[in-house]
């Protein structure tokens, strides 16, 4: 009888199979996977009694089921759209959007992009320098930032969004918002990096695990039961096997689908080799609840994964850097494995102009595909438009109306609308109000500016007094009797030294 990790294992190599023909294709088409076989049809007699099926977390209707996926890693840069839809293009079965903080997500309105059909969450941003405006944007409306953007087709069925939070009641909040969007809301307890950590997110989670399983327990409450959609968790492992087994037992317990361990402590960075020796525990734990579980760490494509599931027992398996690096990780060997770097650059071009990526998160995503000796690597990081980059890769031909239309819509290069920096701007401000006449409330200095100023304002206050030991000299030449000497004046802050 085949075991539980056979059957991931089969199912994830079966998929290998199925990715041949849409990678053929230039657009994504979503495809159903292999059906894993049923163990006990193949084996089972009349007279052998059936063994009783493990249990399973029930995946709600417009959920998916990890088991048998390879998948891609929630990356902060490394997953926006561009990257999840050239993910998906060479055969990934779900993706993972970039963490998104819960409060960043309550208050944004979501809207259609008209012009490419994508889903944007967007919100003011905290000031106008941080939003983009190109020349079609009305002066008169706020400008706007893309905190979250997907694709309703060729995403559909396969995003799954991470969110970053440390309140139940928040995350059901920000849950709620995107649950409609999306085919699973998962929590990140494993980030950790100061952004996250900060707040009491990410692998903060780790050492709070109340407050972690509040908030699961929250979530798989009330997302499934009204939005169709399964939750689940990533965590890293802690120092002792003791101290993640029994973390684990405990997330388990809070009605989660899905598991998914990196397999670095949080202390532990990218470049040190992934810790597999508490795997078989944490996958044996998650077998036992009916919780799906995937490994993360060191993933470096389909093929290897799928030894991988087979070794350690997992369900399935989660690639990040491999996929940063060139995303046709994701592609059987059989069916072609790595593709040239240049061929991967070419499609991830074409994907960023098509959803209007950020020009910056574009050039990121490049550098980390096009090796550092490549005679083009310099060039794409002195590319300020599309337009530039398109040029600097050798597709002008095939792609410049693209990237100038998406430079024109995006206001960059020629058709870059420049503000005057915001220092410069309340300075013009406050001369046309003294110009007339109203220079009553005169701005306080910055700090900014009282720390790169002592030296002058030492310099004027001295030059005040010794005016006023001329001036008290002078009286002394007329024969006043002089009781006080002149002494300076005491030092005053900059905002009230008379002029």
């Amino acid at each position: 009888m085949a075991t539980a990790e056979e059957t991931a294992a089969a199912v994830m190599t079966a998929t290998t199979t199925a990715t041949a023909t849409a990678t053929a294709a230039s657009t994504v088409t979503p495809s159903t996977p292999t059906p894993a076989p049923t163990p006990a049809a193949a084996t089972a007699t009349d007279d052998a009694p059936t063994p009783a099926a493990p249990p399973r977390v029930p995946i709600p209707p417009r959920g998916v089921d990890y088991r048998g996926k390879l998948v891609l890693a929630p990356m902060v840069r490394s997953g926006e759209l561009p990257s999840r839809l050239l993910a998906l293009h060479y055969g990934a079965d779900l993706v993972w959007g970039p963490e998104t903080v819960d409060h960043s997500l309550i208050g944004a309105s979501r809207r259609i992009n008209p012009r490419t059909g994508m889903v944007e969450y967007t919100r003011q941003p905290s000031h106008s320098y941080s939003a983009s405006a190109g020349p079609d944007h009305d002066p008169s409306a706020p400008l706007e930032s893309v905190i979250y953007r997907l694709d309703p087709v060729r995403e559909a069925g396969k995003l799954i969004f991470q969110l970053g939070t440390s309140d139940p009641a928040r995350a059901v909040a920000a849950a709620r918002l995107v649950a409609p969007d999306v085919a699973g809301i998962d929590v990140n307890a494993g980030c950790p990096k100061p952004f996250s950590v900060s707040g009491g997110m990410g692998a903060a989670l780790l050492r709070t695990p109340d407050k972690l399983a509040a908030i699961l327990a929250a979530l798989a409450r009330e997302i499934p039961r009204d939005f169709g959609i399964a939750v689940s968790v990533k965590i890293r492992l802690l120092e002792t096997a003791a101290e993640t087994e029994a973390l684990v037992r405990r997330l388990v317990a809070t009605g989660i689908a899905g598991l998914t361990v990196h397999c670095r402590t949080p202390p532990m960075r990218p470049r040190e080799p992934a810790i597999r020796g508490q795997l078989r525990m944490v996958a044996r734990l998650c077998r036992e609840a009916g919780v799906a579980c995937l490994m993360n760490g060191d993933v470096e494509g389909r093929d290897q994964a799928a030894a991988l599931v087979r070794e350690f027992g997992v369900d399935g398996a989660m690639i990040a850097t491999a996929a940063e690096r060139n995303p046709s990780c994701f592609r059987a060997a059989a069916d072609g494995g790595l593709a040239p770097w240049p061929e991967a650059v070419e499609r991830y071009l074409r994907l960023a102009m098509e959803v209007e990526n950020k020009i910056a998160n574009t050039k990121f995503l490049l550098t980390q595909m096009i090796p550092g000796k490549a005679p083009v690597y310099r060039e794409v990081h002195r590319c300020k438009s599309y337009t530039d980059l398109v040029r600097a890769l050798g597709h002008a031909d095939q792609l410049g109306a693209m990237a100038r239309e998406t430079d024109r819509v995006l206001g960059l290069g020629e058709f870059e609308v420049r503000r005057e920096p915001k220092q410069k701007a309340q300075q013009q401000k406050q001369q046309q109000k003294q110009q007339n006449g109203d220079g009553g409330d005169q701005q306080q200095p910055s700090k900014k500016r009282k720390r790169e100023e002592p030296e002058d304002s030492e310099r004027e206050r001295e030059r005040e007094r010794e005016r006023e030991r001329e001036r008290e000299n002078a009286a002394n030449e007329a024969g006043k009797q002089v009781t006080e000497l002149a002494e300076p004046a005491p030092a005053v802050a900059p905002a009230t030294v008379a002029v």
